[in-house]
């Protein structure tokens, strides 16, 4: 007797119905939608949160290049895949982040808007009028046995007060680009409400003017009418997680300049996968302990310098080269690396952060 035929719910193709799993696309054919199975599935599709992940995490940490090497050797289903480890480990450690930022950047913009240029030192105008009518010789009076050299100092800053008028509250005059930017003339037209375009013409900005330099114009009087730096570091924050996916693949690139006879260029972005798993696990860790207790300085840089050691043995295990040349390549990729590529990419992810904020 022939077992009565089915079909596949997914693919539509006919299946027996004692099959548990579709022959063709592997759903199964029972599976009924439950809260379980909606949430299982969707963090183990995005996040790869199964058996896989907590086979890993040991070797990942306290095995330093072993999960790398397996991978290459072929093992790529016993232990999570390196780009699927990376994205969940920098999801959890820049939502862990994400507390710590929200607070740096509210702040930033509170200690902005509140700050003011501190006054300077004023008298009344009869004094005035009668210290300039003597003509103050500070010399002279300094070589009186009877007048002291703080004395003398206090009457100069005196002088200084009287003839140097009062401050305003402004961010003072910004001179970058062919733009000039008055603090007081500024702070007038805004007062007056005059339009944004007349006020840039007023600075410096011509028609003719590249888009960058519009652009640059535009943002900077918007962060001298608003004093919103916390907005421009809130953009810099949101920008980190997308300049990491061009920092990956160029500290990849570094070790194929220093390993260019072991292997390819795939081979050295699978060892970069794991050691940033390995960096954002740390500072997760980190993160975690911080937020129940202050942990000091000091920790924090031992914890810090022990990712370069990690990095150390896992190029000497990986690479199967000596400890000195493990050490010495080791120094020169971390030198490169933050010394040119890190402050690099920042300087573009602050102007990304200041033009688009």
């Amino acid at each position: 007797m022939s077992e009565e035929q089915l079909f596949c719910k997914n693919c539509e193709s006919e299946i027996q119905e004692d099959f548990e799993f579709c022959p063709y696309c592997g759903q199964k054919t029972k599976d009924e939608l439950t809260l379980r199975l909606l949430f299982y599935n969707t963090v183990s599709n995005y996040f790869s949160f199964d058996a896989r992940f907590f086979k890993s995490f040991i070797p990942l940490m306290f095995k330093p290049g072993y999960l790398a090497k397996k991978f290459l050797q072929g093992k790529r289903l016993l232990y999570l895949h390196p780009a699927q480890m990376y994205l969940f480990i920098s999801v959890v450690f820049f939502f862990l982040f994400s507390f710590i930022q929200r607070d740096q950047v509210q702040n930033l913009n509170n200690d902005m808007k509140n700050a003011k240029i501190p006054e300077q030192s004023t008298i009344d105008s009869t004094t005035a009028r009668v210290i300039d009518s003597i003509g103050v010789n500070v010399q002279k009076l300094s070589e009186n046995p009877n007048f002291s050299i703080e004395d003398s100092l206090k009457l100069k800053e005196l002088q200084k007060a009287i003839k140097t008028p009062k401050n305003d509250n402004s961010l003072g005059n910004w001179n970058l680009f062919g733009l000039r930017l008055q603090g007081r003339e500024i702070d007038s037209m805004i007062e007056k409400n005059v339009a944004d375009t007349i006020i840039l013409r007023h600075i410096g900005l011509k028609k003719n003017d590249s888009f960058i330099k519009r652009r640059f114009a535009s943002q900077m009087l918007k962060f001298y009418r608003n004093k919103d730096g916390g907005n421009i570091l809130q953009t810099f924050y949101d920008a980190i997680p997308i300049s990491m996916f061009f920092l990956l693949p160029i500290f990849a690139l570094i070790l194929m300049l220093f390993y260019f006879r072991k292997g390819r260029f795939s081979h050295h972005l699978v060892f970069s996968f794991y050691y940033f798993s390995f960096l954002f696990t740390v500072l997760s860790l980190d993160l975690l302990v911080n937020f129940i207790i202050d942990i000091p300085d000091w920790i924090d840089f031992l914890v810090a310098a022990s990712t370069f050691f990690y990095l150390i043995v896992a190029l000497r295990r990986f690479y199967d080269q000596g400890r000195f040349l493990s050490f010495f390549k080791g120094s020169m990729i971390t030198f490169l690396f933050l010394c040119f590529v890190v402050p690099m990419t920042a300087g573009i992810v602050i102007s990304y952060a200041f033009l688009f904020y």
